[in-house]
């Protein structure tokens, strides 16, 4: 039952990451692209906890907690971008 579970997730984060790569790609503003590549982070985190969910193995959890951290900061570093046009005053 788990093993069912987890595949259908698997299918469903891959075609949610295509759909975001495909909205990255033909965004028309720079605040969807922006956006598209947050959602991409989520649904790639999720993608690595579901693999260690099906692998029995914490490190992927770190894995992922990692790069929670990363896409955080560079979330915030893109909308300071977006709003003033530079990162580092």
């Amino acid at each position: 039952m788990l093993e069912t579970a987890l595949t259908i997730a698997f299918g469903l984060f891959v075609l949610a990451l295509l759909l975001n790569l495909y909205r990255l790609l033909r965004g028309p503003t720079l605040p969807d692209r922006a956006l598209a590549l947050d959602t991409m982070y989520i649904n790639t985190i999720g993608l690595i906890v579901l693999y260690g969910i099906s692998s029995d193995s914490k490190l992927y959890f770190e894995a992922a907690m990692l790069i929670a951290l990363i896409g955080f900061v560079s979330t915030v570093a893109v909308a300071k971008y977006m709003l003033r046009g530079d990162i580092i005053e």
